[in-house]
């Protein structure tokens, strides 16, 4: 009866993890049984006697790792006298016969190596740091994960980006702002008592693409997060995290003296708001030692801030500074403004409100960027303010979750579009001063560099909604280690670590991620137009939108559609935003001829009848874009359609239903649009792009009213 019992409980045990596999939980640590008996003999032995030089939580987290990756692969225990092993250590800890042979001078703390020695017998991971050996433990996996050799490894990996950091736009009650896939996973209400095991797998998942740093909570912040109740709660999530080298950040708000206070002020130069935010840093770090500071979004979109006390940016980030100072907290304070009482072109007001602060910020604040002046659209231009802050930090942050992309009905493979803005010259230092070598700090050794992923994660059970999702994630970690990866090669090690190493898979899966956020610019933006979304949700097509409280919530705001043409001027006849922008920069933009036309129509207002580059009108390459980006997701069904044999049931089913919801929605986008568009331009659509199924009054009908991704409070 015992051994019946055992039997029915191993099977459950063997069910679950299949189904838990099968629904795509284990993202990237799904280590998947290795078939191929070379692979076995070749990576079997290695694990069969691991020599850990220390005893902590990390080195814990690394041992047992290794045991799941071990049983994952199938790796049984060996019977054979083989002296293959694999030596993890901090290099100063390390036998002297192994010490002497690795070198780790110049990988600073958080950097690894990878090192075959003894004729291929010994692979010793090591560095300076047991956070360092944890993502060595991770790299190495990686490469077995890929079915790369491992018997001549000299791999030398370090972070570039200090602070690597997700953004979860949570609130208190577990909605998420433009959040796409379930709920907050923070479950508040029964923390700390109750610590779900998707916790430590979260920081597990984070840690192995090298992210360390987390804010728990909405950039528009609730000041009940600072409370005693919220920090013992935060306390917990932090000690989970902190085997794993992952901080925890909070958001502040900057009225909470006064919410949470008795005072009656929040003026950044006011001495008791002053002693107010010390002693709540004094609080938090008296529970969480390693706590990591404070995200801040003030005089943003209704959100408290300085100038209500006709303070500045400056005065507001250098009093929070001040307060975490003592510390080694930072302050990383968002540029994400824009004012109700400016009537500029609102791609000018980040820079405006900034530019004549430079230098001026404390050396612990981060000023935390968008990639472009707008907000996250499928395309912008890099932010000028990369180009003009050379004596103030500046972090990047990117949106992982697809507020303007399709949410997660939407097959985007983002590293490409990341790639592209930190590959982009903003000339601030020479050439080649490219965008990636502003937030590491090689333009100016600077001290403090960061990189911000506003996250797409949440209670599905694949975390993150579309199975595909779970690749911008992954992606945004390796390019916070490394902003100068290729977005090809992040896209094929994904790949074969989440499906399959087979080349007839990898390679035509390539080339739909890196086609695939093309498509989507061509069927929703196609040549600079940008922000023609419905409103507040922001999603689907809402181009004829005019009737929101402010100009620049407007979609026809940005496109400025009429008779006599479409687009929005930024030269110096129109709103001069281009002059921003580094001298060549602005030479090249300042002509629509040698403007690149993916961004013709962000700095110019052409008539229709354009003649572009390929000798068509402006409105025939308008309209050809729309259909080509429909036409592209009907060749990713066909792509996906051919690869049910190399990937899980549920995955491919679902993979498969969201690319036909993709490619409904892609159809509408064109038409509806092409719609709109066509009651200024006056002309027909050219050959090859059907008319519209509907006329314009339907499109204008159609509505989302529960789309998600709402804040609740909004």
């Amino acid at each position: 009866m015992k051994l019946k019992k055992y039997l029915v409980l191993a099977l459950v045990g063997f069910f679950a993890f299949n189904i838990q596999a099968q629904q795509g939980y284990d993202l990237w640590l799904d280590y998947k049984k290795i078939d191929n008996p070379l692979y076995q003999e070749k990576y079997s032995p290695y694990f069969n006697n691991v020599e850990l030089v220390g005893n902590s939580s990390t080195m814990n987290a690394i041992k047992e790792e290794l045991q799941l990756a071990k049983t994952g692969f199938a790796f049984g225990d060996s019977t054979s006298n083989s002296n293959h092993k694999i030596i993890i250590g901090i290099q100063s800890n390390l036998p002297p016969a192994i010490k002497n042979k690795i070198n780790t001078e110049n990988i600073g703390e958080e950097g690894y190596t990878i090192n075959t020695l003894d004729n291929g017998e010994t692979i010793v991971v090591s560095g300076n740091s047991e956070v360092a050996l944890l993502y060595g433990t991770f790299g190495l996996l990686r490469e077995i994960q890929q079915g790369n050799e491992i018997s001549d490894l000299n791999i030398e990996e370090e972070p570039k980006i200090q602070k690597r950091v997700l953004n979860h736009w949570d609130n208190l009650d577990r909605t998420v702002e433009r959040g796409y896939a379930g709920f907050s996973i923070w479950d508040w209400h029964q923390l700390p008592g109750l610590i779900k095991p998707e916790y430590k797998d979260y920081a597990r998942a984070n840690a192995a693409i090298g992210i360390n740093g987390t804010v728990l909570v909405n950039v528009n912040s609730n000041a009940l997060i600072l409370t005693p109740h919220y920090i013992e709660k935060v306390k917990a999530l932090a000690e989970v995290f902190r085997p794993y080298g992952i901080q925890v950040y909070l958001t502040a708000r900057f009225s909470a003296p006064i919410e949470l206070g008795d005072l009656d002020t929040a003026d950044p130069l006011n001495e008791d708001v002053r002693k107010w935010w010390k002693d709540i840093a004094d609080e938090i770090y008296a529970e969480i030692p390693d706590f990591g500071g404070f995200l801040v979004k003030a005089d943003s979109e209704g959100q408290p801030g300085p100038f209500q006390y006709d303070r500045t940016h400056v005065d507001g980030a250098n009093m929070l500074a001040e307060a975490v100072a003592p510390h080694d907290g930072i302050i990383m304070w968002r540029a994400f403004v824009y004012s109700e009482e400016d009537t500029d072109d609102r791609a000018k007001q980040a820079y405006d409100q900034f530019i004549p602060y430079d230098g001026k910020f404390a050396d612990n604040v981060l000023v935390q960027v968008k990639n472009g002046a707008i907000d996250f659209q499928p395309r912008e231009p890099f932010h000028p303010m990369f180009g003009a802050m050379p004596d103030t930090p500046l972090m990047m942050e990117f949106q992982i979750t697809q507020e303007y992309l399709g949410f997660s009905s939407h097959l985007v493979f983002l590293p490409k579009l990341f790639e592209e803005v930190l590959d982009e010259d903003t000339f601030s230092d020479g050439e080649n001063s490219t965008v990636a070598k502003v937030i590491d700090g090689t333009n100016s050794n600077k001290k403090l560099t960061g990189i911000a992923g506003v996250a797409n994660i949440g209670t599905e059970k694949n975390w993150t909604g579309h199975p595909f999702g779970q690749a911008n994630w992954y992606g945004f970690g390796r390019l916070a280690w490394d902003p100068y990866m290729d977005s090809k090669d992040i896209a094929k090690e994904w790949l074969k670590i989440k499906f399959s190493n087979e080349d007839n898979f990898v390679k035509p899966m390539t080339e739909l991620l890196l086609n695939s956020r093309e498509a989507v610019v061509n069927y929703m933006t196609p040549l600079g137009l940008h922000h023609i979304m419905a409103t507040s949700h922001h999603y689907g097509p809402g181009p004829w939108v005019d009737d929101l409280g402010r100009p620049d919530w407007n979609p026809v705001y940005y496109h400025k559609a009429d008779e006599n043409g479409v687009g929005f001027d930024r030269t110096n006849s129109g709103s001069d935003a281009l002059s921003q922008y580094a001298k060549p920069i602005q030479e090249k933009y300042s002509s629509p001829e040698t403007t690149p036309e993916k961004y013709l129509l962000w700095f110019h207002h052409l008539p229709w009848d354009y003649e572009m580059e390929n000798g068509e009108s402006l409105w025939n390459n308008i309209a050809l874009h729309y259909q080509t980006g429909v036409e592209q997701v009907e060749e990713m069904q066909d792509t996906w359609a051919t690869m049910e044999q190399y990937v899980n049931e549920q995955e491919f089913e679902k993979t498969s239903m969201l690319l036909e919801i993709q490619l409904k929605e892609a159809k509408w986008w064109r038409d509806a649009c092409l719609s709109y568009f066509k009651q200024f331009s006056k002309m027909k659509l050219p050959a090859g792009v059907p008319e519209p199924e509907h006329d314009l009054e339907y499109y204008k009908s159609i509505e989302r009213p529960y789309a998600p991704g709402i804040n609740p409070s909004w």
